[in-house]
Protein backbone atom coordinates (compact mmCIF):
# COMPACT_ATOMS: atom_id res chain seq x y z
CA UNK A 1 0.00 0.00 0.00
CA UNK A 2 1.33 3.45 -0.88
CA UNK A 3 1.88 6.04 1.82
CA UNK A 4 -1.33 8.11 1.83
CA UNK A 5 0.65 11.32 2.44
CA UNK A 6 2.37 10.91 -0.95
CA UNK A 7 -0.78 11.66 -2.96
CA UNK A 8 -1.88 15.09 -1.66
CA UNK A 9 -3.17 18.09 -3.63
CA UNK A 10 -4.72 21.44 -2.74
CA UNK A 11 -7.16 23.59 -4.71
CA UNK A 12 -8.64 27.09 -4.47
CA UNK A 13 -12.38 27.64 -4.16
CA UNK A 14 -12.40 27.88 -7.96
CA UNK A 15 -10.94 24.33 -7.85
CA UNK A 16 -7.80 25.45 -9.62
CA UNK A 17 -4.75 23.49 -8.45
CA UNK A 18 -2.57 25.41 -5.96
CA UNK A 19 0.06 22.81 -5.17
CA UNK A 20 0.51 19.07 -4.97
CA UNK A 21 2.94 16.42 -3.84
CA UNK A 22 5.56 14.99 -6.20
CA UNK A 23 3.62 11.73 -6.49
CA UNK A 24 0.49 13.52 -7.72
CA UNK A 25 2.56 15.53 -10.20
CA UNK A 26 4.14 12.33 -11.52
CA UNK A 27 0.91 10.33 -11.69
CA UNK A 28 -1.17 13.06 -13.37
CA UNK A 29 1.53 14.85 -15.35
CA UNK A 30 -0.62 15.17 -18.45
CA UNK A 31 -3.20 17.31 -16.64
CA UNK A 32 -0.72 19.26 -14.55
CA UNK A 33 1.56 19.98 -17.50
CA UNK A 34 -1.17 22.22 -18.87
CA UNK A 35 -0.11 24.76 -16.24
CA UNK A 36 -3.70 25.61 -15.37
CA UNK A 37 -4.84 22.30 -13.92
CA UNK A 38 -8.15 21.95 -12.11
CA UNK A 39 -9.63 19.33 -9.83
CA UNK A 40 -11.87 18.16 -12.70
CA UNK A 41 -8.88 17.52 -14.99
CA UNK A 42 -6.95 15.52 -12.42
CA UNK A 43 -9.95 13.63 -11.06
CA UNK A 44 -12.65 13.74 -13.80
CA UNK A 45 -14.71 11.14 -11.87
CA UNK A 46 -15.60 13.88 -9.37
CA UNK A 47 -17.79 15.54 -12.00
CA UNK A 48 -20.35 12.77 -11.63
CA UNK A 49 -23.47 14.22 -9.95
CA UNK A 50 -23.13 12.45 -6.60
CA UNK A 51 -19.39 13.10 -6.40
CA UNK A 52 -19.83 16.75 -7.40
CA UNK A 53 -22.31 17.14 -4.54
CA UNK A 54 -19.67 15.80 -2.14
CA UNK A 55 -17.13 18.33 -3.44
CA UNK A 56 -19.56 21.22 -3.03
CA UNK A 57 -20.56 20.07 0.45
CA UNK A 58 -16.95 19.93 1.68
CA UNK A 59 -16.18 23.29 0.06
CA UNK A 60 -19.12 24.74 2.01
CA UNK A 61 -17.45 23.68 5.26
CA UNK A 62 -18.95 20.26 5.82
CA UNK A 63 -16.97 17.40 7.38
CA UNK A 64 -14.46 15.48 5.24
CA UNK A 65 -15.88 12.91 2.83
CA UNK A 66 -14.53 9.83 1.11
CA UNK A 67 -15.28 9.26 -2.56
CA UNK A 68 -14.40 6.05 -4.39
CA UNK A 69 -13.27 6.64 -7.98
CA UNK A 70 -12.34 4.37 -10.89
CA UNK A 71 -9.52 1.90 -10.19
CA UNK A 72 -6.22 2.06 -12.02
CA UNK A 73 -5.55 -0.18 -15.05
CA UNK A 74 -3.71 -2.42 -12.61
CA UNK A 75 -7.02 -2.86 -10.75
CA UNK A 76 -5.53 -1.04 -7.79
CA UNK A 77 -8.40 0.70 -6.02
CA UNK A 78 -8.48 4.48 -5.53
CA UNK A 79 -10.28 6.56 -2.96
CA UNK A 80 -10.25 10.32 -2.48
CA UNK A 81 -10.54 11.92 0.92
CA UNK A 82 -11.92 15.45 0.46
CA UNK A 83 -11.50 18.02 3.25
CA UNK A 84 -11.95 21.78 3.43
CA UNK A 85 -8.96 24.08 3.76
CA UNK A 86 -8.69 27.78 4.26
CA UNK A 87 -10.08 29.16 1.01
CA UNK A 88 -10.35 25.86 -0.82
CA UNK A 89 -10.19 22.09 -0.90
CA UNK A 90 -7.66 19.42 0.01
CA UNK A 91 -7.52 15.94 -1.51
CA UNK A 92 -5.72 12.88 -0.18
CA UNK A 93 -5.68 9.95 -2.60
CA UNK A 94 -5.48 6.42 -1.21
CA UNK A 95 -4.41 3.56 -3.46
CA UNK A 96 -4.86 0.04 -2.23
CA UNK A 97 -6.13 -3.33 -3.23
CA UNK A 98 -7.47 -3.74 0.29
CA UNK A 99 -10.70 -2.37 1.62
CA UNK A 100 -10.50 0.93 3.46
CA UNK A 101 -12.50 2.44 6.27
CA UNK A 102 -14.33 5.67 5.33
CA UNK A 103 -14.87 6.46 8.99
CA UNK A 104 -11.20 6.05 9.89
CA UNK A 105 -10.07 8.15 6.93
CA UNK A 106 -12.54 10.91 7.83
CA UNK A 107 -11.27 10.94 11.38
CA UNK A 108 -7.68 11.22 10.19
CA UNK A 109 -8.54 14.09 7.85
CA UNK A 110 -10.44 15.87 10.58
CA UNK A 111 -7.49 15.53 12.95
CA UNK A 112 -5.16 16.80 10.22
CA UNK A 113 -7.41 19.80 9.64
CA UNK A 114 -7.65 20.59 13.37
CA UNK A 115 -3.89 20.33 13.80
CA UNK A 116 -3.32 22.94 11.12
CA UNK A 117 -6.19 25.36 11.77
CA UNK A 118 -7.16 27.75 14.52
CA UNK A 119 -10.24 26.53 16.37
CA UNK A 120 -11.64 30.03 17.02
CA UNK A 121 -11.35 31.68 13.61
CA UNK A 122 -11.02 28.72 11.24
CA UNK A 123 -7.88 30.24 9.70
CA UNK A 124 -4.75 28.22 9.18
CA UNK A 125 -2.57 28.36 12.31
CA UNK A 126 1.09 29.08 12.99
CA UNK A 127 2.04 25.48 12.25
CA UNK A 128 0.54 25.67 8.78
CA UNK A 129 2.05 29.14 8.31
CA UNK A 130 5.55 27.87 9.11
CA UNK A 131 5.06 24.91 6.79
CA UNK A 132 3.85 27.07 3.91
CA UNK A 133 6.80 29.45 4.27
CA UNK A 134 9.27 26.57 4.31
CA UNK A 135 7.69 24.97 1.24
CA UNK A 136 7.74 28.20 -0.78
CA UNK A 137 11.11 29.60 0.28
CA UNK A 138 13.51 30.22 -1.25
CA UNK A 139 11.55 31.46 -4.25
CA UNK A 140 12.69 30.51 -7.74
CA UNK A 141 12.06 31.23 -11.38
CA UNK A 142 11.67 34.97 -10.94
CA UNK A 143 8.62 34.57 -8.71
CA UNK A 144 8.09 36.74 -5.65
CA UNK A 145 6.33 36.11 -2.37
CA UNK A 146 4.90 38.76 -0.07
CA UNK A 147 4.53 38.26 3.67
CA UNK A 148 2.18 40.57 5.55
CA UNK A 149 2.22 40.68 9.36
CA UNK A 150 -1.06 42.09 10.72
CA UNK A 151 -1.55 43.33 14.26
CA UNK A 152 -4.80 44.71 15.67
CA UNK A 153 -4.78 48.21 17.15
CA UNK A 154 -6.67 48.87 20.40
CA UNK A 155 -7.68 45.22 20.80
CA UNK A 156 -6.52 44.91 24.43
CA UNK A 157 -9.07 47.43 25.77
CA UNK A 158 -11.84 45.29 24.26
CA UNK A 159 -10.79 42.32 26.38
CA UNK A 160 -10.19 44.50 29.44
CA UNK A 161 -13.45 46.43 29.34
CA UNK A 162 -15.92 44.09 27.64
CA UNK A 163 -14.47 40.66 28.48
CA UNK A 164 -12.78 37.87 26.57
CA UNK A 165 -16.06 36.79 24.96
CA UNK A 166 -16.21 40.14 23.22
CA UNK A 167 -12.56 39.77 22.25
CA UNK A 168 -13.28 36.38 20.67
CA UNK A 169 -16.13 37.91 18.68
CA UNK A 170 -13.79 40.61 17.34
CA UNK A 171 -11.20 37.97 16.40
CA UNK A 172 -13.77 35.90 14.50
CA UNK A 173 -15.00 38.92 12.55
CA UNK A 174 -11.38 39.94 11.96
CA UNK A 175 -10.77 36.60 10.25
CA UNK A 176 -13.85 37.13 8.09
CA UNK A 177 -12.73 40.63 7.07
CA UNK A 178 -9.25 39.42 6.20
CA UNK A 179 -10.63 36.52 4.16
CA UNK A 180 -13.02 38.83 2.31
CA UNK A 181 -10.13 41.09 1.26
CA UNK A 182 -8.02 38.25 -0.18
CA UNK A 183 -7.94 37.38 -3.84
CA UNK A 184 -6.35 34.49 -5.73
CA UNK A 185 -2.81 33.73 -4.70
CA UNK A 186 -3.19 34.76 -1.05
CA UNK A 187 -3.70 32.83 2.18
CA UNK A 188 -4.43 34.09 5.71
CA UNK A 189 -3.27 32.75 9.08
CA UNK A 190 -3.85 33.44 12.74
CA UNK A 191 -0.48 33.26 14.45
CA UNK A 192 -1.43 34.03 18.07
CA UNK A 193 -3.71 36.35 20.04
CA UNK A 194 -4.47 39.33 17.80
CA UNK A 195 -1.59 38.59 15.42
CA UNK A 196 -2.44 37.51 11.88
CA UNK A 197 -0.46 37.00 8.68
CA UNK A 198 -1.05 36.78 4.95
CA UNK A 199 1.15 35.08 2.36
CA UNK A 200 0.61 36.35 -1.18
CA UNK A 201 2.08 34.78 -4.28
CA UNK A 202 2.69 36.70 -7.49
CA UNK A 203 5.21 38.44 -9.70
CA UNK A 204 3.95 42.04 -9.38
CA UNK A 205 5.46 42.71 -5.98
CA UNK A 206 5.49 44.81 -3.89
CA UNK A 207 2.67 46.57 -5.79
CA UNK A 208 0.17 43.73 -5.37
CA UNK A 209 0.96 43.36 -1.67
CA UNK A 210 0.59 47.10 -1.04
CA UNK A 211 -2.83 47.12 -2.73
CA UNK A 212 -3.95 44.16 -0.62
CA UNK A 213 -2.52 45.70 2.57
CA UNK A 214 -4.44 48.92 1.99
CA UNK A 215 -7.60 46.87 1.49
CA UNK A 216 -6.92 45.10 4.79
CA UNK A 217 -6.45 48.40 6.63
CA UNK A 218 -9.65 49.79 5.07
CA UNK A 219 -11.55 46.67 6.12
CA UNK A 220 -11.12 47.75 9.76
CA UNK A 221 -12.43 51.29 9.42
CA UNK A 222 -15.98 50.18 10.21
CA UNK A 223 -16.70 49.37 13.85
CA UNK A 224 -17.25 45.88 15.23
CA UNK A 225 -20.62 45.35 16.88
CA UNK A 226 -20.44 43.33 20.10
CA UNK A 227 -23.69 42.87 22.04
CA UNK A 228 -25.04 46.07 20.52
CA UNK A 229 -21.89 48.05 21.37
CA UNK A 230 -19.78 49.60 18.60
CA UNK A 231 -16.11 48.79 19.10
CA UNK A 232 -13.37 50.38 16.98
CA UNK A 233 -10.37 48.14 16.37
CA UNK A 234 -7.92 49.03 13.63
CA UNK A 235 -5.18 47.08 11.88
CA UNK A 236 -1.52 47.80 11.18
CA UNK A 237 0.29 45.87 8.45
CA UNK A 238 3.98 45.23 7.82
CA UNK A 239 5.02 43.97 4.36
CA UNK A 240 8.17 42.08 3.35
CA UNK A 241 8.98 40.68 -0.10
CA UNK A 242 10.99 37.58 -0.94
CA UNK A 243 13.65 37.37 -2.23
CA UNK A 244 14.44 41.11 -1.92
CA UNK A 245 13.97 41.37 1.87
CA UNK A 246 14.97 37.80 2.71
CA UNK A 247 14.72 34.40 1.11
CA UNK A 248 14.21 32.24 4.16
CA UNK A 249 11.44 32.24 6.74
CA UNK A 250 13.45 33.84 9.56
CA UNK A 251 14.77 36.72 7.44
CA UNK A 252 11.40 37.45 5.86
CA UNK A 253 9.52 37.40 9.18
CA UNK A 254 12.08 39.72 10.73
CA UNK A 255 11.69 42.18 7.84
CA UNK A 256 7.88 42.05 8.10
CA UNK A 257 8.08 42.60 11.86
CA UNK A 258 10.26 45.67 11.36
CA UNK A 259 7.80 47.03 8.78
CA UNK A 260 4.92 46.38 11.20
CA UNK A 261 6.76 48.27 13.93
CA UNK A 262 7.21 51.18 11.50
CA UNK A 263 3.46 51.14 10.72
CA UNK A 264 2.60 51.32 14.41
CA UNK A 265 5.25 53.93 15.10
CA UNK A 266 3.86 56.12 12.29
CA UNK A 267 0.48 56.25 13.99
CA UNK A 268 -1.05 52.78 13.54
CA UNK A 269 -3.96 51.95 11.26
CA UNK A 270 -1.71 51.87 8.20
CA UNK A 271 0.55 49.63 6.10
CA UNK A 272 4.31 49.95 5.61
CA UNK A 273 6.64 48.07 3.27
CA UNK A 274 10.05 47.07 4.59
CA UNK A 275 13.02 49.19 3.57
CA UNK A 276 16.66 49.25 4.65
CA UNK A 277 16.10 52.64 6.28
CA UNK A 278 13.70 50.93 8.69
CA UNK A 279 16.51 48.61 9.73
CA UNK A 280 18.77 51.61 10.38
CA UNK A 281 16.06 53.28 12.46
CA UNK A 282 15.56 50.08 14.45
CA UNK A 283 19.28 49.84 15.10
CA UNK A 284 19.28 53.46 16.27
CA UNK A 285 16.34 52.68 18.54
CA UNK A 286 18.19 49.72 20.03
CA UNK A 287 21.19 51.98 20.60
CA UNK A 288 18.94 54.39 22.49
CA UNK A 289 17.48 51.50 24.46
CA UNK A 290 20.93 50.40 25.58
CA UNK A 291 21.91 53.97 26.41
CA UNK A 292 18.74 54.45 28.43
CA UNK A 293 19.92 51.86 30.96
CA UNK A 294 22.79 54.11 32.02
CA UNK A 295 21.04 57.46 31.62
CA UNK A 296 20.01 57.74 35.27
CA UNK A 297 23.33 56.80 36.92
CA UNK A 298 25.18 59.05 34.44
CA UNK A 299 22.87 61.99 35.25
CA UNK A 300 21.61 62.49 31.71
CA UNK A 301 18.04 63.26 32.79
CA UNK A 302 16.85 66.74 33.62
CA UNK A 303 13.50 68.36 34.40
CA UNK A 304 11.76 71.35 32.86
CA UNK A 305 8.85 73.11 34.51
CA UNK A 306 5.76 74.57 32.80
CA UNK A 307 3.47 77.08 34.57
CA UNK A 308 0.01 76.04 35.71
CA UNK A 309 -2.38 79.01 35.62
CA UNK A 310 -5.71 79.26 37.41
CA UNK A 311 -7.88 81.65 35.38
CA UNK A 312 -9.30 83.32 38.47
CA UNK A 313 -6.00 83.48 40.35
CA UNK A 314 -2.84 83.30 38.25
CA UNK A 315 0.13 80.96 38.48
CA UNK A 316 -0.52 78.28 41.09
CA UNK A 317 2.47 76.03 40.40
CA UNK A 318 4.36 74.14 37.72
CA UNK A 319 4.26 70.76 36.03
CA UNK A 320 7.52 68.79 36.10
CA UNK A 321 8.42 67.45 32.63
CA UNK A 322 11.11 64.78 32.28
CA UNK A 323 13.79 65.27 29.60
CA UNK A 324 16.76 63.14 28.44
CA UNK A 325 19.92 64.64 27.00
CA UNK A 326 21.72 61.80 25.21
CA UNK A 327 25.50 62.38 24.95
CA UNK A 328 25.46 61.86 21.14
CA UNK A 329 21.82 62.08 19.99
CA UNK A 330 21.01 65.27 21.90
CA UNK A 331 17.66 65.79 23.62
CA UNK A 332 15.46 62.73 23.02
CA UNK A 333 11.66 63.35 23.04
CA UNK A 334 9.79 61.78 25.97
CA UNK A 335 7.41 60.10 23.49
CA UNK A 336 10.42 58.08 22.29
CA UNK A 337 12.21 57.10 25.48
CA UNK A 338 9.42 56.76 28.06
CA UNK A 339 7.76 53.77 26.29
CA UNK A 340 11.22 52.17 26.14
CA UNK A 341 11.77 52.75 29.83
CA UNK A 342 8.33 51.33 30.63
CA UNK A 343 8.89 48.24 28.51
CA UNK A 344 12.33 47.59 30.04
CA UNK A 345 11.22 48.04 33.65
CA UNK A 346 13.20 51.25 34.21
CA UNK A 347 10.37 53.64 35.05
CA UNK A 348 10.30 52.72 38.73
CA UNK A 349 13.73 54.18 39.43
CA UNK A 350 13.35 57.00 36.90
CA UNK A 351 9.94 57.98 38.28
CA UNK A 352 11.24 58.02 41.86
CA UNK A 353 14.10 60.29 40.77
CA UNK A 354 11.70 62.68 39.00
CA UNK A 355 9.41 62.86 42.01
CA UNK A 356 12.24 63.53 44.44
CA UNK A 357 13.90 66.17 42.23
CA UNK A 358 10.58 67.92 41.55
CA UNK A 359 9.63 68.02 45.23
CA UNK A 360 13.07 69.36 46.20
CA UNK A 361 12.78 72.10 43.58
CA UNK A 362 9.20 72.92 44.60
CA UNK A 363 10.37 73.37 48.20
CA UNK A 364 11.98 76.64 47.03
CA UNK A 365 8.75 78.01 45.56
CA UNK A 366 6.08 80.16 47.29
CA UNK A 367 4.26 78.06 49.86
CA UNK A 368 0.96 78.09 47.98
CA UNK A 369 2.49 76.68 44.76
CA UNK A 370 1.97 73.04 43.79
CA UNK A 371 4.11 70.75 41.66
CA UNK A 372 2.44 68.34 39.23
CA UNK A 373 4.28 65.10 38.39
CA UNK A 374 3.26 62.55 35.77
CA UNK A 375 2.92 59.00 37.03
CA UNK A 376 3.68 56.32 34.45
CA UNK A 377 1.32 53.33 34.25
CA UNK A 378 4.41 51.15 34.75
CA UNK A 379 5.09 52.91 38.08
CA UNK A 380 1.46 52.81 39.14
CA UNK A 381 1.22 49.05 38.67
CA UNK A 382 4.31 48.29 40.76
CA UNK A 383 3.66 47.12 44.29
CA UNK A 384 4.45 49.54 47.09
CA UNK A 385 3.76 52.76 45.18
CA UNK A 386 2.21 54.64 48.10
CA UNK A 387 5.09 53.64 50.41
CA UNK A 388 7.66 54.93 47.91
CA UNK A 389 5.84 58.25 47.50
CA UNK A 390 5.51 58.68 51.28
CA UNK A 391 9.21 57.94 51.79
CA UNK A 392 10.19 60.57 49.21
CA UNK A 393 7.90 63.21 50.69
CA UNK A 394 9.25 62.50 54.19
CA UNK A 395 12.87 62.56 53.00
CA UNK A 396 12.41 65.90 51.23
CA UNK A 397 10.07 67.37 53.83
CA UNK A 398 7.57 68.37 51.18
CA UNK A 399 3.85 68.68 52.12
CA UNK A 400 1.64 66.07 50.47
CA UNK A 401 -1.11 68.62 49.79
CA UNK A 402 1.25 70.54 47.48
CA UNK A 403 1.83 67.49 45.26
CA UNK A 404 -0.43 66.66 42.30
CA UNK A 405 0.05 63.29 40.60
CA UNK A 406 -1.16 62.98 37.01
CA UNK A 407 -2.29 59.58 35.78
CA UNK A 408 -3.76 58.46 32.44
CA UNK A 409 -6.87 56.37 31.97
CA UNK A 410 -4.80 53.39 30.85
CA UNK A 411 -3.66 52.70 34.42
CA UNK A 412 -7.28 52.06 35.38
CA UNK A 413 -7.68 49.24 32.88
CA UNK A 414 -5.54 46.85 34.91
CA UNK A 415 -6.54 45.42 38.29
CA UNK A 416 -9.27 48.01 38.77
CA UNK A 417 -9.95 47.28 42.44
CA UNK A 418 -6.27 47.50 43.40
CA UNK A 419 -5.86 50.69 41.44
CA UNK A 420 -8.82 52.37 43.11
CA UNK A 421 -7.46 51.31 46.51
CA UNK A 422 -4.13 52.94 45.62
CA UNK A 423 -5.85 56.14 44.50
CA UNK A 424 -7.91 56.30 47.70
CA UNK A 425 -4.74 55.80 49.79
CA UNK A 426 -3.05 58.69 47.98
CA UNK A 427 -6.16 60.80 48.55
CA UNK A 428 -6.07 60.02 52.28
CA UNK A 429 -2.43 61.15 52.35
CA UNK A 430 -3.61 64.53 51.02
CA UNK A 431 -2.08 64.19 47.55
CA UNK A 432 -4.05 65.67 44.65
CA UNK A 433 -4.89 63.37 41.73
CA UNK A 434 -5.40 64.58 38.16
CA UNK A 435 -6.77 62.46 35.30
CA UNK A 436 -4.57 63.32 32.32
CA UNK A 437 -5.42 63.23 28.58
CA UNK A 438 -9.13 62.81 29.26
CA UNK A 439 -11.08 62.01 26.11
CA UNK A 440 -8.23 60.53 24.06
CA UNK A 441 -8.32 56.96 25.31
CA UNK A 442 -11.25 55.02 26.78
CA UNK A 443 -13.01 57.67 28.87
CA UNK A 444 -15.16 55.32 30.89
CA UNK A 445 -17.44 57.41 33.06
CA UNK A 446 -17.27 54.68 35.69
CA UNK A 447 -13.76 55.95 36.53
CA UNK A 448 -15.20 59.31 37.51
CA UNK A 449 -18.00 57.65 39.41
CA UNK A 450 -15.69 55.35 41.37
CA UNK A 451 -12.99 57.87 42.27
CA UNK A 452 -13.21 61.61 43.01
CA UNK A 453 -10.35 63.08 40.98
CA UNK A 454 -9.29 66.59 41.95
CA UNK A 455 -8.73 67.63 38.34
CA UNK A 456 -9.55 66.43 34.85
CA UNK A 457 -7.11 67.53 32.15
CA UNK A 458 -8.48 68.04 28.63
CA UNK A 459 -5.98 66.90 26.03
CA UNK A 460 -4.50 69.47 23.68
CA UNK A 461 -5.97 67.53 20.73
CA UNK A 462 -9.35 69.08 21.56
CA UNK A 463 -7.94 72.51 22.36
CA UNK A 464 -5.97 73.20 19.17
CA UNK A 465 -9.08 73.98 17.08
CA UNK A 466 -11.58 74.73 19.84
CA UNK A 467 -12.24 78.24 18.50
CA UNK A 468 -13.55 77.02 15.14
CA UNK A 469 -14.44 73.31 15.37
CA UNK A 470 -18.01 72.75 16.64
CA UNK A 471 -17.23 69.12 17.51
CA UNK A 472 -14.25 70.08 19.66
CA UNK A 473 -16.36 72.78 21.31
CA UNK A 474 -19.09 70.28 22.13
CA UNK A 475 -16.60 67.80 23.62
CA UNK A 476 -14.84 70.45 25.71
CA UNK A 477 -18.14 71.90 26.99
CA UNK A 478 -19.27 68.39 27.90
CA UNK A 479 -16.06 67.62 29.84
CA UNK A 480 -16.22 70.94 31.71
CA UNK A 481 -19.87 70.44 32.63
CA UNK A 482 -19.29 66.81 33.61
CA UNK A 483 -16.32 67.66 35.84
CA UNK A 484 -18.03 70.55 37.57
CA UNK A 485 -21.13 68.47 38.11
CA UNK A 486 -18.98 65.90 39.90
CA UNK A 487 -17.18 68.52 41.98
CA UNK A 488 -13.90 68.35 40.00
CA UNK A 489 -11.78 71.07 38.46
CA UNK A 490 -10.86 71.22 34.76
CA UNK A 491 -7.49 71.98 33.22
CA UNK A 492 -6.88 72.57 29.50
CA UNK A 493 -3.52 71.63 27.97
CA UNK A 494 -1.93 73.06 24.83
CA UNK A 495 -3.31 76.61 25.08
CA UNK A 496 -1.36 78.58 22.46
CA UNK A 497 -3.53 81.59 21.58
CA UNK A 498 -5.47 84.34 23.30
CA UNK A 499 -8.54 83.19 21.39
CA UNK A 500 -8.31 79.70 22.88
CA UNK A 501 -7.79 81.12 26.38
CA UNK A 502 -10.74 83.51 26.01
CA UNK A 503 -13.06 80.77 24.77
CA UNK A 504 -12.06 78.47 27.64
CA UNK A 505 -12.52 81.25 30.17
CA UNK A 506 -16.05 81.93 28.90
CA UNK A 507 -16.85 78.23 29.30
CA UNK A 508 -15.60 78.31 32.91
CA UNK A 509 -12.51 76.16 32.46
CA UNK A 510 -10.55 76.43 35.73
CA UNK A 511 -6.92 76.02 34.74
CA UNK A 512 -4.84 76.63 31.61
CA UNK A 513 -1.48 75.30 30.51
CA UNK A 514 0.44 75.89 27.29
CA UNK A 515 2.95 78.03 25.43
CA UNK A 516 0.71 81.13 25.68
CA UNK A 517 1.08 81.04 29.45
CA UNK A 518 4.69 79.94 29.58
CA UNK A 519 6.92 77.41 27.84
CA UNK A 520 8.72 74.70 29.83
CA UNK A 521 11.84 76.12 31.51
CA UNK A 522 14.83 74.78 33.35
CA UNK A 523 15.03 74.87 37.14
CA UNK A 524 17.52 77.74 36.95
CA UNK A 525 15.30 79.74 34.60
CA UNK A 526 12.32 79.09 36.84
CA UNK A 527 14.16 80.45 39.90
CA UNK A 528 15.04 83.59 37.96
CA UNK A 529 11.43 83.86 36.81
CA UNK A 530 10.24 83.70 40.42
CA UNK A 531 12.78 86.28 41.55
CA UNK A 532 11.61 88.75 38.89
CA UNK A 533 7.90 88.13 39.45
CA UNK A 534 5.62 89.51 42.09
CA UNK A 535 2.94 87.24 43.51
CA UNK A 536 1.38 89.67 45.91
CA UNK A 537 -1.92 89.47 44.04
CA UNK A 538 -2.11 85.68 44.30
Amino acid sequence: MHDRAEFVSFYRESLKLVKCSAKVAEAYKIAIAAGDATLWQIYPELQRPNNRMSVESVLAGDLPRNVAIDPLPSNEGRSLLLFSTQGGLGVIETRSGAAFSPTADSDRALLLHQARHDALTGLANRRQFSNDLEVNLPVSGGHKLALMQIDLDDFKPVNDTLGHGAGDTVLKVTAERIQAALGDGAAAYRLAGDEFAVIQYGEEQPAAAEVLAESLVSAFQDPFTVDGISVFVGASVGIAIAPNDGDDAEQLMKAADIALYAAKNDGRGRARTFSRSMMIMLEQREMLRRSLRVALPEQQFFIEYQPLVEIAVGIIGFEALLRWRHPYAGVVPPSVFIPMAEADGLMGDIGAWVLEQACREASRWPSHFIVAVNLSPAEFLRAGLTDRITEILDAVGYPAERLELEITESVLLERTIDNLDTLHTLEVLGIRIALDDFGTRYSSLSYLQNFPFDTIKIDKHFIKDVEANPKSQTIVRFIIGLAHGLGMRVSAEGVESIGQASWLRRKRCDRLQGSLLGAPMSAEALREFLRQSSFEML
